[in-house]
């Protein structure tokens, strides 16, 4: 049995703006996205966001005018992203930051109609 090897986008660059509080990021393959530090931050790939086990917490809450401070390669397959907030545990795969940015509308309205659903808001 031989295994393939899926060969996903390559990221070329990546540009955090703090003036718009996005990312913009390219890929070898041509694709380009921007996506908002808020969605960033609400959809963290860490244990914080994401929970322990079965144990699922409540929606993140005061991101929408989050900034990121810095931002550091993990290895060949990550960057480790440090928001103003003080939340840096996430590691986002080249593999989900396509995910985020062609699905970033669709997911933003998702964690904006949870908020509204359960009366939170999602101010600073």
């Amino acid at each position: 049995m031989s295994a393939e090897i899926v060969a996903r986008p390559w990221p070329t660059d990546l540009v955090f703006d703090r003036e718009t509080k996005a990312l913009t990021i390219a890929f070898d393959d041509g694709e380009l996205y921007e996506i908002p530090f808020e969605l960033l931050r609400v959809e963290s790939p860490s244990a914080e966001n994401k929970g322990h086990g079965a144990n699922v917490p409540p929606p993140v809450t005061g991101k929408a005018n989050v900034n990121v401070v810095s931002a550091d390669a993990v290895g060949r397959y990550a960057v480790r992203i440090s928001f103003d907030d003080g939340h840096d545990t996430g590691l986002f795969s080249w593999a989900l930051l396509p995910d985020l940015g062609r699905d970033k509308d669709k997911k933003l309205r998702v964690y904006r109609d949870t908020l509204a659903q359960r009366g939170l808001r999602d101010e600073a």
